[in-house]
């Protein structure tokens, strides 16, 4: 490791220690690489520019945001709660699996868990509290779990950023995370019905059957965006770059003309609230490109690769290890951060000991997931406290019951690919 490249991680994590956001961080720590190498400062602008905009599976970033604003503006969210409420909500804990069933049905249209959380969370939160049903940090923690499950099931931004690093295929990446997706899903309505007869929640109101029918009805215009997607992608209508634009433009017509819940002032709203959050990804990604360009000049990938061939490290420890080093990282790292900047370090080892890189991006994905409602950074701790006011303390006592379920779910992922694997070879992946 030169001077340079060890200035460049000290100033880095140094100006992140004392509150500097991550991206202007990383930047600050490319110019200082730069300066001491004596190397051209417009290298940084230049890897920036090249990599933005030569990029176009980066466009879907955008796109996915401004399809999961509209859905949360569009009374679209609310209608397919009404749905979620009439087939689950009859069971034990009924409210709590309708947090965890409009997640898993959510993910599929926004690829984002901040979304998820911000937008059907609060809603579903509000439902949860009123009457006293469930404590307010229990339905909190519940709604931030089951939002992890947002980036998994595809579309998934995360997914995204990892197949521009890793340079895999967005579409088996895709495919990969319907499975784990469910099962995270299963083990979160697992712990919940554990909890729900442990700690004797009332029983919630049930919708009557004859009212199912034309809750879905309602709700089917919505339900048809994850469909539209995957056959878009998957039949070879669309890349996933457009298949973004397509969810984009139908969530617009849904919100606007089919439910009229959307006027132009909340589309202008709802544009510019896109247009913040895509600048605020965008900067992280341009610091990581030159990050990473940096990182491939110190060739410090294939060296890593090379160490761990010579110490004849079993790819399932190497997973271990991976996933319990970026668990550690996800308590103080962003998602983003973590997949752009720590993980272009393994993503040669992986290939260099045989592991599968679709495997294994989605192994790291649910991992990010996770560090998003672990403490004390939790992002989706953070979201759901400044939506809805519940305060912070309450929250975390409640999650750590679901934060051992999606625990259990990881590991399961790790120890057994096909989970992963199975739909993707499904649809022609050789592995």
């Amino acid at each position: 490791m030169t001077l340079a490249f060890t200035m460049c991680l000290v100033v880095l994590f140094g100006l992140a220690a004392i509150g500097t956001p991550i991206a202007h961080s990383i930047i600050v720590g490319a110019i200082v690489y730069l300066a001491i190498k004596g190397q051209d400062l417009g290298i940084a602008a230049e890897q920036i520019s090249y990599g933005l905009y030569d990029s176009f599976v980066l466009l879907a970033v955008p796109l996915f945001i401004v399809a999961a604003n509209i859905m949360n503006a569009g009374a679209i969210s609310e209608r397919l709660l009404r749905f979620c409420v009439g087939v689950v909500g009859r069971f034990k804990g009924g409210l709590g699996h309708v947090n965890i069933v409009s997640s898993l049905i959510f993910s599929g249209m926004s690829g984002s868990a901040v979304a998820d959380a911000a937008g059907i969370g609060k809603v579903i939160i509000e439902m949860m509290t009123k009457g006293n049903r469930y404590p307010r940090g229990y339905a909190a923690a519940i709604t931030a779990a089951s939002a992890t499950i947002g980036p998994i099931i595809p579309p998934s931004i995360p997914m995204v950023l990892y197949a521009l690093v890793s340079d895999t295929s967005i579409g088996y990446l895709f495919l990969g995370g319907i499975v784990p997706g469910l099962l995270m899903g299963l083990v979160l309505m697992t712990m919940n019905t554990y909890i729900s007869h442990k700690r004797g929640f009332a029983a919630d109101e049930v919708v009557p059957i004859r009212q199912i029918p034309g809750l879905t009805v309602r709700a089917f215009p919505a339900l048809l965006m994850p469909v539209i997607l995957l056959y878009g992608i998957y039949g070879g209508a669309t890349t996933p770059t457009e298949a973004a634009a397509v969810a984009a433009a139908y969530a617009l017509v849904l919100a606007a003309f089919f439910y009229r819940s959307l006027s132009v002032r909340s589309l202008r709203t709802i544009m510019l609230d896109s247009v913040k959050s895509s600048a605020s990804v965008g900067l992280v990604i341009g610091g990581a490109l030159i990050l990473n360009y940096i990182v491939a000049s110190e060739n410090i990938p294939t060296l890593l690769a090379e160490q761990m061939v010579g110490m004849d490290i079993s790819p399932m420890a190497f997973l271990l290890g991976v996933n319990l080093l970026l668990l550690l990282l996800g308590c103080i790292l962003d998602a983003t951060t973590i997949i752009l900047v720590i993980i272009p370090l393994f993503v040669v080892s992986a290939r260099a000991l045989g592991i599968d890189l679709v495997h294994f991006g989605v192994v790291v994905v649910v991992n990010c997931m996770i560090g998003l409602i672990t403490p004390p950074y939790g992002v989706l701790l953070f979201v759901i406290n400044g939506t809805t006011g519940i305060p912070l303390i309450e929250i975390i006592r409640e999650i750590a019951p679901f934060l051992v379920a999606l625990l259990f779910a990881l590991a399961l992922l790790i120890f057994f690919p096909a989970i992963v694997l199975w739909m993707p070879m499904m649809f022609g992946y050789a592995g």
